[in-house]
């Protein structure tokens, strides 16, 4: 008898497990609907919908009228269950000094609030800065800091999940070993860290050109550094401890075989494209504005020269990789556009005999912000479905 009703308590979490997983995403539902897409009985899915309900996680938001007979009522996911926040720790913000950029959203993936703020990690340490930055994320959206179930955190740098500590990191104070841990215990809830550039392309998979592929190579070119990410059927390649995609890294020697240390970042980092673009005489405070005013006037050899170091960089990715299509994303590639696009799918050519499309973000927004929220609301809602069935 005890097999037997453990045995139905599991059948029951999972019948509670499948109607919420359908009532998140697309929501707005009836019971006939719930019916179909379940293929469980109506007793069974009044029951489930009723225990759902009473557990605050699902809601009446109307009913149909448009059949004959009593009208249906229309289920939803609560908004209000359980929400999610997401932060962007950036070197070089919108200011063109240290900021974070932060987002809260709800069970529905609604944003609720979203700020930017100059943070001088010099002065205030991180595990201050992400408190402050919960909190005020909390105020703006009215909403209880204990309902905030997941904090994600999107870091240049390369998160090890094993120690819980970031790597290659340049934001003062992000490497201590301890720091995650100490974010997680002063905020009570879960915390999540992911690479910046991974974010992006988990923000591209769902919103952008990623979408419809079976995998994709993302390469970040942001105001400062350069990152890689690599999404193979929806699944990101993080390496062992992380490091995966630190493409800025990767060694190149000078022509002249002096012997001189070069790598990526010194052929199209931030830096390198400002030098280039003084050499061709294209004017900019950054290498975005740079970059904007040689797509829009593309007679000149800045472009070309830009496009042919990125290609370096690219024959080497798809020599390895040979990944579907490779999206060119970040502050750099928004610039740029198509003309961009344009430029490097010919330098592609030239460098090495190598198959590949070469797509645009299809992002217009802060890539990596989306991404952290992405990410957040799939851990929230995988938490929730994960409840029931442990219930």
């Amino acid at each position: 008898m005890t097999r037997l009703a453990g045995s139905s308590k599991l059948l029951r979490a999972m019948n509670e497990s499948a109607a919420l997983a359908h009532l998140l995403d697309p929501g707005m539902l009836t019971r006939a609907d719930l019916r179909k897409l379940t293929a469980l009985s109506t007793p069974t899915i009044s029951e489930v919908l009723r225990r759902l309900t009473d557990a605050g996680l699902v809601t009446v938001v109307g009913h149909n009228s448009g059949r004959p007979g009593p009208n249906a009522e229309i289920y939803a996911a609560n908004p209000d269950a359980a929400y999610s926040a997401a932060i962007s720790v950036r070197d070089i913000g919108a200011s063109g000094s240290p900021s974070v950029a932060a987002a809260l959203c709800d069970l529905t993936g609604a944003v609720r609030a979203r700020l930017e703020s100059p943070i001088d990690f010099l002065v205030t340490d991180p595990k201050t800065a992400m408190l402050q930055v919960v909190a005020e994320l909390s105020e703006q959206a009215g909403v209880e800091a204990s309902l905030i179930r997941h904090v994600q955190i999107g870091v240049a740098g390369s998160y090890d999940s094993r120690t819980q500590t970031i790597r290659h990191v340049d934001v003062p104070g992000f490497g201590a070993t301890e720091l995650v841990a100490e974010i997680a215990e002063a905020l009570g809830t879960h915390i999540g860290v992911d690479n910046d550039v991974n974010l992006a392309a988990v923000a591209e998979r769902r919103r952008g050109v990623g979408r419809d592929t079976d995998g994709f190579a993302l390469l970040w070119l942001g105001q400062e550094g350069l990152g890689l990410a690599i999404d193979i059927n929806g699944q990101l390649m993080r390496g062992a401890r992380g490091g995966a995609g630190e493409i800025g890294y990767v060694p190149l020697y000078a022509p002249d075989d002096t012997g001189r240390k070069l790598d990526l970042q010194d052929l199209f980092g931030g830096a390198a494209i400002l030098d280039l673009a003084r050499e061709c005489g294209v004017a900019g405070r950054t290498p975005a504005e740079v970059v904007a005013a040689a797509a829009a006037v593309p007679s000149g050899d800045f472009l070309p020269r830009l496009a042919d170091r990125i290609g370096i960089g690219l024959a080497a990715v798809i020599a390895v990789l040979d990944p579907w299509m490779v999206v060119l994303a970040g502050p750099i590639a928004q610039a740029g556009g198509e003309t961009l696009r344009g430029a490097v799918a010919t330098a592609i050519r030239r460098a090495a005999p190598l198959e590949g499309s070469i797509a645009i973000t299809g992002l217009d927004d802060d890539a990596v912000l989306l991404g952290a929220l992405d990410a957040g609301l799939t851990a929230v809602r995988e938490t929730l479905i994960g409840t029931i069935r442990d219930n």
